[in-house]
């Protein structure tokens, strides 16, 4: 046995038990590829779920975290710090001009935990409405928004007062949304739900319903924001603007950080409210602030679009009848299925050198990184019709 096999073996019988561990040891990436302990490459459709928009180890990334890890690593935010101070405007340059403030956490989850309790500050209110298959994070508030519950039974009761209506049912949303709501908390293309796109009118009656009863809208972008759906965030395809915008994994091209980013609507914070240990650290702000360079100067989010369509058309036009649907949104892909996805997951990495997701037990998830090469992308295609087609 060798020592990396060994170090599998001790990871496995000393892991919390909370995740499904798949048979293979990842030791280091490159762009759109990772590679396992023997050597083998992989094509990575899976992106750390969601995270290496820029792909693995981009060199503008690394080279901001050497920098960085050779000047401050720590500086929590009761003292200023240049690194912070820059995203903050970085990001805020990317938004409307609506949006003027920004709180730094460390995951998707923490941002969403602090738009609930900035939403319910503001507001003076408690209620919350989500959406049915909708998913927030693992902590008590970001669980009391998500729908399945294979999250949600061990651990109830949850957060009250969170109601949760079915996906793009606009009539849905007005019969629920009313003066006792402080939030509607949205993703605009729900990811663990089953890829599903959001209708331009759901988006357009929440944030109409919102605005007429005095709730903060709440967009979820933790896995769609940073160009992974063809724009920068999700919410422009749409022309809606939230009052609240949750950002993660794809922010810091590999690096742990979250965001929840302010719109003048929400109402101001007092000294100790919430906050991050953390949160808005320098090492952490430098990759994000590199991550996002390239984002732009790469032009990822137009390069999302285009290879998604083209992705997304290919998968269309596969003749398999296993595939129930093909749908997404740029770089974000879900095939749902007429069997359950695990035992394809499991072919098309052994046999096929393809690293996907699920998004529930019928849905195959394809996120990979925006700088996924054309090749690449052909190679992916080729496994998936391969798969698919042998199917059933």
């Amino acid at each position: 046995m060798t020592t990396l096999e060994q170090l599998a073996e001790l990871e496995a019988r000393h892991s919390s038990g909370v995740y499904a561990k798949r048979p293979v040891t990842f030791i280091r990436g490159a762009g759109a590829q990772l590679y396992d302990e023997q050597g083998r490459a992989y094509i990575d459709c899976a992106a750390g779920i969601g995270v290496a928009n820029v792909g693995h180890c981009h060199p503008a990334v690394v080279a901001a975290l050497q920098a960085q890890a050779a000047a401050l690593l720590v500086c929590p935010e009761m003292f200023h710090n240049d690194q912070r101070a820059a995203l903050q405007a970085e990001l805020l340059a990317l938004l409307p001009a609506s949006f003027t403030r920004v709180f730094l956490a460390n995951s998707g989850t923490e941002a969403v935990e602090a738009a609930l309790k900035f939403a319910r500050a503001t507001t003076g209110r408690s209620a919350v409405v989500a959406a049915m298959r909708g998913f927030h994070g693992r902590t008590l508030g970001a669980l009391s928004a998500t729908w399945e519950q294979h999250y949600r039974a061990p651990f109830a009761p949850l957060v009250p007062e969170f109601a949760h209506v079915p996906f793009n049912n606009s009539a849905a949303l007005v019969a629920t949304v009313g003066p006792q709501t402080a939030a509607v908390l949205l993703e605009v293309v729900q990811g663990e739900g089953g890829v599903r796109p959001a209708d331009a009118a759901f988006l357009a009656t929440a944030r109409r319903l919102c605005s007429e009863h005095g709730a903060l809208l709440i967009l979820d972008e933790v896995q769609t924001g940073m160009g992974r759906t063809g724009r920068m965030f999700a919410f422009e395809h749409y022309g809606v603007e939230p009052d609240i915008l949750c950002l993660a994994k794809g922010l810091g091209g590999g690096v742990p950080i979250g965001a929840a980013l302010l719109s003048e609507r929400v109402g101001a914070l007092a000294v100790g409210w919430h906050g991050s240990t953390f949160g808005g650290n320098p090492l952490a702000c430098a990759a994000a602030r590199a991550s996002i360079q390239v984002l732009c100067d790469e032009q990822l989010a137009a390069a999302a679009a285009r290879k998604g369509a083209w992705l997304l058309a290919q998968l269309q036009q596969l003749d398999a009848p296993v595939i129930r649907e093909v749908r997404g949104l740029g770089l974000m892909i879900g095939v749902e299925l007429r069997t359950k996805v695990a035992p394809l997951l499991r072919t098309l990495q052994e046999e096929h050198g393809v690293i996907a997701l699920n998004a529930g037990k019928t849905v195959l998830r394809l996120l990979p990184p925006l700088v996924i090469s054309a090749a690449e992308l052909q190679q992916v295609t080729a496994a998936l019709r391969a798969v698919l087609t042998e199917a059933l």
